[in-house]
């Protein structure tokens, strides 16, 4: 209780540190973030400063040249008084872009726009009215004593509207530049605020930037743990599947070694019963046929292990065709009817009036021959098994009773792994292959396999074959 109960505190200060931690790193984050925009809101407020100025000393150095060159008439002021003009539009231009966020002041952008449009139409008319002055008053032997009160005097209107819009233009640029003053005394107010603020969770920062460093470490160290046990795992894993791997090549070896001398042995034994039919009575071949009986019995033992090893290797081969399947459930009667014992009633049933059925031969012969023995092997002597076969419009049934010992409902959830016996089939021979097979047999038909069992009563196999896609997928071979 002890330890749980610190477990408990170590987990809630922890995850309290954490989210102290990002409420820090978020606040101090946003305030930087508001910091840097305070810094470009500063630096473009300063450059909007910079272009008023810029423009007012522009609109100064236009009126200046313009004066000069109507007192002078040098051509060097003309040109002096173009280039300013022309470098108006760049900086309303410059305007236009950084105050395009701002409504009022874009109003009043477009009142200085049309005052300077204005200001610039009333400089080229005083000009044209000078020049138009001279031409008329020149005399004739070209000399020209012309003063600026004779050209154009102070109550012109062109002079007075100038003047007038002049006016106008230095108001307008004053409330544009007052305005963003205002807006970058503001700025600096928030900028200083922000960064008060950020020196005062700093500190706090650091304190849990420490207490969260450890926390890290230890879920490293945790993590670094869990790491190394799942990589001994794995290793695990891979010696136990080379083991595996290994085991099944033994079983293809070791099958494969024996079954040519118990071919030799079968097939002696059948010569041999041949050879004495005749001239020995029937009773005495009893041994003989015991033999014939165990070398089948072996050689099927080994054919279930290759079976299982080809299946596991991904190499069992499935090769669907038409079969009799009345005719093969007879012979696969008659066959354990020859070698098997006499006393056992062995018997086949149909229902249905299915005649042929889309399976593997072999496969099912395999399935089948495996649940007989079985059936055979748990039963009493004098008891007796059934082979049923139930025909559906889409698949094709099997049925195996018999009436032995059952199979233990704890046991039935493993039947299908390899080497699993029931509980109570200790005292009966077996390798716990047979099942095995017929799962992995059945699986490449895409069949299903039920058991219905009653310890001391009986037990059931039931084996479902769907013929709808074997039937499509034999066609499509074809």
């Amino acid at each position: 209780m002890k330890w749980l109960h610190q477990g408990k505190w170590m987990t809630g200060g922890f995850g309290l540190a954490v989210l102290l931690m990002g409420a820090v790193s978020l606040t101090s984050y946003q305030n930087a973030m508001r910091l840097v925009d305070s810094a470009n809101q500063v630096k473009q407020t300063n450059g909007i400063l910079n272009i008023l100025t810029d423009l007012s000393i522009t609109l100064a150095e236009a009126e200046s040249r313009r004066w000069g060159y109507i007192f002078s008439g040098d051509r060097m002021e003309m040109n002096h008084y173009q280039a300013a003009i022309r470098d108006i539009d760049p900086l309303l231009q410059q305007l236009r872009q950084s105050l395009a966020d701002t409504p009022v002041q874009q109003q009043r952008l477009d009142t200085l726009e049309r005052l300077i449009i204005e200001q610039v139409d009333l400089l080229e008319r005083s000009m044209l009215q000078r020049n138009r002055f001279i031409r008329e008053a020149e005399p004739e032997d070209g000399r020209s004593e012309l003063s600026l009160p004779a050209i154009l005097s102070s109550a012109d209107p062109l002079v007075v509207q100038s003047r007038q819009n002049q006016e106008s233009i230095r108001q307008t640029i004053a409330l544009l530049e007052a305005r963003e003053e205002e807006l970058l005394q503001l700025r600096v107010e928030q900028s200083q605020s922000n960064l008060r603020f950020r020196m005062l969770i700093e500190p706090l920062g650091t304190l849990l930037t420490f207490v969260i460093l450890f926390g890290v470490y230890a879920q490293l160290y945790r993590q670094m743990v869990k790491r190394q046990e799942a990589e001994t795992q794995q290793r695990t894993l891979a010696q136990e599947k080379e083991l595996s791997q290994l085991k099944l090549q033994l079983f293809s070896m070791v099958s494969h070694e024996f079954r040519t001398p118990l071919s030799l042995i079968l097939g002696s034994a059948q010569l041999l019963d041949e050879t004495l039919k005749q001239q020995v009575e029937p009773t005495k071949l009893k041994n003989l046929y015991r033999i014939q009986s165990s070398a089948k019995m072996m050689t099927q033992l080994l054919s279930d292990i290759l079976t299982l090893a080809r299946a596991d290797a991904g190499k069992l081969e499935y090769k669907p065709e038409w079969v009799e399947i009345q005719t093969f459930c007879l012979n696969l009667v008659e066959d354990f009817q020859l070698y098997g014992d006499s006393r056992r009633s062995l018997a086949f049933t149909q229902q249905g009036n299915c005649i042929r059925a889309c399976v593997d031969e072999k496969l099912l012969y395999a399935i089948l021959s495996n649940l007989l023995s079985n059936a055979i092997k748990f039963s009493p002597p004098d008891s007796s098994v059934d082979l049923i076969l139930l025909c559906e419009p889409d698949a094709v049934l099997f049925q195996v009773k018999d009436q032995g010992i059952g199979i233990p409902p704890e046991d039935q959830p493993h039947l299908y792994d390899l080497f699993v016996r029931g509980s109570n089939a200790k005292a009966v021979m077996g390798t716990g292959l047979g099942l095995a097979v017929v799962k992995r047999c059945l699986d490449l038909h895409q069949g299903e396999i039920s058991v219905e069992s009653q310890v001391g009563v009986g037990t059931t196999f039931t084996v479902r074959i769907p013929q709808t896609k074997t039937v499509g997928s034999l066609q499509a071979t074809q």
